[in-house]
């Protein structure tokens, strides 16, 4: 039976959304949009307060204290969303934080909080919301990298670039294992928008830096004075675009946003693609010879 536009509208404005990271940033501004749209939304944050004053109250709205890390507050924060809603539709993993430090002057626990939070976390709440899904036959999965996650050609990015990085990996596999489900997986990859992300409490920087890493300091000096408060991207306009994409048959699996990721994304192609074409002459001849017989 096919489904009209007014019947496709009402299944839009019945789906439940589930976000982590959602008291600042690119989460809040998800949150409150899908909020003035009617829809209903659990949302987490490590401080349920913060998260509270953020948005305000609603009657389609799930605040939710959740440590991502720990496996039984993200499974307890999944039952009580399908508990008060009934089910889970789409499901955000905004939830991370920046690191701006060169590999050498990052120590190994502040390299492992990072992946704990941006990766593992991610993994913590696709790992206990599948079953869910799986049941229901449908789901939409965005885990939000950046386009630190497609190219790491960031000077003192090198730790967060590799959490993003991942990021990108395990939601293409994830993808293509849960596809034959009714389940679909983006991975949106932002590039500079105009949130809290470059303030102090989101971007962390090494306890003990390095003077002789010339690049990563004009790189950290320059994100903290000059970026912060001047990105370019409009967040208001990045989460239209989630929404949208949430709303397609053929959602893509990379999603980038903003005119300076898709430079990026551009120029990191053209320089693989580049390097691929110089090298493949010896790079390809690399398989046992054939022998006749």
């Amino acid at each position: 039976m096919k489904i009209n536009s007014i019947d496709k509208n009402i299944m839009e404005n019945q789906k439940v959304w589930f976000v982590t990271g959602a008291s600042k940033g690119l989460g809040l501004t998800l949150v409150k949009t899908l909020l003035s749209n009617g829809l209903s939304v659990a949302a987490t944050s490590r401080n349920l307060n913060d998260l509270i004053n953020a948005v305000g109250e609603h009657g389609h709205f799930l605040p939710l204290a959740v440590d991502l890390i720990d496996e039984s507050s993200v499974e307890a924060a999944i039952s009580q969303t399908i508990s008060k809603f009934g089910q889970v539709d789409v499901v955000v993993n905004n939830a991370g934080y920046g690191m701006l430090g060169a590999l050498e002057e990052l120590s190994d626990k502040e390299s492992r909080q990072n992946f704990d939070v941006n990766v593992f976390g991610s993994l913590n709440v696709i790992r206990k919301v599948l079953p869910q899904l799986r049941k229901q036959q449908s789901g939409h999965i965005f885990n939000i990298s950046s386009i630190g996650g497609f190219s790491g050609n960031f000077p003192g990015f090198g730790i967060y670039c590799a959490t993003k990085f991942a990021v990108v990996g395990f939601t293409e596999s994830l993808a293509a294992e849960v596809k034959s489900m009714g389940i679909k997986a983006t991975i949106v990859e932002p590039g500079y928008f105009r949130t809290a992300f470059l303030t102090e409490g989101s971007l962390a920087v090494p306890n003990k830096p390095i003077d002789a890493y010339k690049e990563v300091r004009d790189s950290q000096a320059a994100h903290q004075n000059d970026i912060n408060n001047q990105q370019p991207g409009d967040p208001a306009k990045a989460v239209e675009v989630i929404i949208e994409a949430s709303k397609s048959e053929n959602p893509p699996l990379h999603l980038f946003l903003g005119p300076d990721a898709y430079q990026v994304a551009d120029a990191k192609i053209a320089d693989v693609q580049r390097d691929m074409a110089n090298w493949k002459y010896l790079a390809t001849a690399t398989n046992f010879d054939e022998v006749d017989a």
